[in-house]
C-alpha cells in the first residue's frame, strides 16, 4: 500500500440527494461488517485519506488487526501509520492546534460517527461533494452545506457539479431543488468503482463505531437458539408432569 496521508480530512457525516438547503433521503449503502475483505479495503482508505486529520481514538491497532484478519507485520506495514506500538490508538497525524488553524476547527474524531449518524449517512456524504467557486476549498457538499473541508477523494471520484431545478412550493414560493450531478472532470475510478470505495469506507467506520457488534450478533443467535431448545424441553417436561391431571 502506498503510504500517503492526505493533509485534508473527511468529516464523515450526513445524507445525500437533498434539497439545496439540506435534508432529504439517504442512498442505501452496501454495508456488511462481516465482510473481512471490505473491512480491509475500508481500513486502507481510512488510513490513507482520513487519518491525516481525523482520529479514531477509541480504536486500538491490535484490535483492528484481530478483527480484520491481519498479522502484526501486515498491520505495521499497511495500517499503523501514526502509532508506535500495536496497542496504540488511531490518533491523527496533525497536532490539534495546527488543524484548528488550517480548517477553522479541529476535525472531529470519527470513532462514533457511523453509530451516531448511520452507515448510509456516511456513504451518502462521501458521494455528495460538488464544485462551488464561492467556497475557500472550491467545493461544497449537499449533505453538509458549507463544510470547511475539501473534497479529499476528488482524485478517485473526479469533480462534479450539482444541477438544481426550480420548483414552486405549496406556499407559492419558488425554491431550488437538487436534481442530479454532472461529472466535470473524471477521476481515477468509474462512478461504480467509486461507489464501492465509499461503501468500503462507510463499512469500516460502521465497524469501528461498535467493534463488538459482530460478536454480539453471533452471541445473540446462539442465545436465541438455546432459548428455543430450552422452550421445547420445558414444554415437553410440563406435558409429562401434567398429563395425569389433564
Amino acid at each position: 500500500m502506498i503510504r500517503k496521508i492526505v493533509i485534508s480530512a473527511l468529516l464523515v457525516t450526513a445524507p445525500v440527494m437533498v434539497h439545496a438547503a439540506g435534508g432529504g433521503h439517504l442512498e442505501k449503502a452496501d454495508i456488511d461488517i462481516s465482510n473481512e475483505a471490505q473491512l480491509q479495503r475500508g481500513a486502507k482508505y481510512f488510513v490513507n485519506y482520513c487519518l491525516g486529520c481525523h482520529s479514531a481514538q477509541y480504536v486500538r491497532y491490535n484490535r483492528l488487526a484481530l478483527d480484520l484478519g491481519l498479522t502484526e507485520d501486515q498491520l505495521v506495514e499497511n495500517i499503523m501509520f501514526t502509532g508506535e506500538r500495536p496497542h496504540d490508538t488511531m490518533e491523527n497525524a496533525i497536532p490539534a492546534v495546527d488543524s484548528a488553524n488550517w480548517f477553522g476547527r479541529t476535525p472531529p474524531d470519527l470513532s462514533l460517527t457511523a453509530r451516531a449518524r448511520g452507515g448510509d449517512w456516511v456513504y451518502s456524504f462521501l458521494k455528495s461533494f460538488y464544485l462551488d467557486p464561492s467556497k475557500p476549498t472550491g467545493t461544497n457538499n449537499l449533505v453538509l452545506p458549507g463544510a470547511s473541508m475539501p473534497h479529499v477523494l476528488w482524485d478517485l471520484q473526479g469533480l462534479q457539479k450539482a444541477v438544481f431545478r426550480t420548483e414552486t412550493g405549496p406556499d407559492g414560493v419558488p425554491h431550488e431543488v437538487f436534481d442530479h450531478f454532472e461529472l466535470v472532470e473524471p477521476g481515477q475510478l468509474s462512478p461504480e468503482q467509486f461507489d464501492t470505495v465509499a461503501a468500503d469506507l462507510a463499512t469500516f467506520l460502521t465497524y469501528i463505531s461498535e467493534p463488538v457488534k459482530m460478536q454480539r450478533q453471533s452471541l445473540g443467535i446462539k442465545v436465541i437458539l438455546f432459548l428455543v431448545v430450552l422452550f421445547l424441553f420445558s414444554y415437553l417436561y410440563k406435558k409429562e408432569l401434567w398429563k395425569d391431571v389433564h
